[in-house]
């Protein structure tokens, strides 16, 4: 995903949207140790929060807020891709270009393995296919690996910088490609590019979700646009206005929403009304808080962030204050 000095404004106006809130708001802010950056973050079916957070994984039971285990020792975290059947989490770390494969009862790693690319980034367990897909962000290609074995089968070369990635369960995986400014599919059969299609007005595209029931995909974008992607006519069908410096999207099941989550301190609401999507409201969180996770079965949404201390004179990015670190869980009133 990106970097974090990238999604912290200098300017933290929030003037660009109502703050009404009338649907959703913050109920809890889960706080946990440690002082490193963060990215991904998923939740399997026992309510089970997987964050990363620099070096390390926390587990957090989202029923309580209580800390279940910490992975400690990793280089660089970005995503975690959990495979509930096999009982095995994926860890893919960027600052050495490996995937550690870790028991989801015990939390204790039992392999790792060196990808066949640089910055391992998104990572995906495509239950159809029994592979972890695992997209590199500094050699434009992805990983495909046997999730059985934990043995690299395939590279598959990408025409771009891939980000976010979802499966549709049916042989399919669609994952965007930033600097291009495009959806990519990936058949998980033959692990070969089934096709590719521009998502103009939407620009250097990060976070992606996905509602397969109807067959759309919504691509949050570096343009404060988030793009409505139809995969019937694999055209653009609706583009509506987000907040800044979003790195993350996700869909509610049983709601049929969408989000945005954006570093500029604010969560964009989607929904569709008629035949078009609309946003619904914009909820302000907390600046930085740009990743995103969703429990479509209690509808609550999880967003991890910190506070940060003022840019110094000569530093590019700001500093992390300690122990600050949070997970802020949003629900619908």
């Amino acid at each position: 995903m990106k970097s974090l000095f990238l999604i912290i404004s200098l300017s933290l106006s929030l003037t660009c949207f109502s703050q009404s809130a009338n649907h959703y708001s913050i109920i809890n802010k889960i706080h946990l140790q440690g002082d490193g950056s963060w990215d991904y973050l998923s939740i399997d079916s026992k309510d089970r929060l997987f964050i990363s957070h620099g070096n390390i994984v926390q587990i957090v039971d989202t029923k309580d807020g209580r800390l279940l285990g910490t992975i400690e020792n990793q280089n660089g975290v970005h995503g975690i891709a959990v495979a509930e059947k096999l009982n095995k989490g994926f860890i893919s770390n960027g600052k050495d270009s490996s995937v550690s494969v870790f028991d989801l009862k015990t939390f204790l790693i039992t392999e790792k393995v060196k990808m066949s690319g640089a910055n391992p980034d998104a990572i995906l367990f495509d239950l159809y296919s029994n592979k972890v897909f695992v997209f590199n962000g500094k050699s434009a290609n992805a990983t495909v690996m046997d999730a059985v074995t934990n043995k690299v089968i395939a590279t598959i070369t990408l025409e771009g910088k891939p980000e976010f990635a979802v499966s549709d369960g049916k042989g399919k995986v669609y994952v965007n490609i930033e600097d291009k400014s495009m959806l990519t599919c990936i058949n998980t059969k033959n692990l070969k590019i089934e096709a590719s299609w521009p998502i103009a007005p939407g620009e250097e595209a990060s976070g992606l979700a996905a509602d397969f029931k109807n067959q759309k995909l919504f691509i949050v974008c570096d343009n404060m646009k988030m793009i409505v992607f139809d995969l019937i006519s694999g055209k653009v069908s609706d583009s509506l206005t987000i907040g800044s410096r979003t790195d993350g999207a996700a869909f509610d099941t049983g709601l049929n929403r969408a989000f945005s989550s954006n570093g500029d301190g604010t969560l964009t609401v989607v929904e569709k009304a008629g035949n078009k999507y609309v946003v619904l409201e914009s909820i302000p969180t907390q600046i930085g808080a740009r990743t995103i996770c969703v429990d479509s079965k209690s509808h609550h949404l999880f967003l991890p962030t910190a506070e940060f201390e003022p840019i110094a004179n000569g530093e590019k990015r700001p500093k992390i204050k300690p122990g600050t670190f949070v997970i802020l869980e949003i629900a619908p009133k």
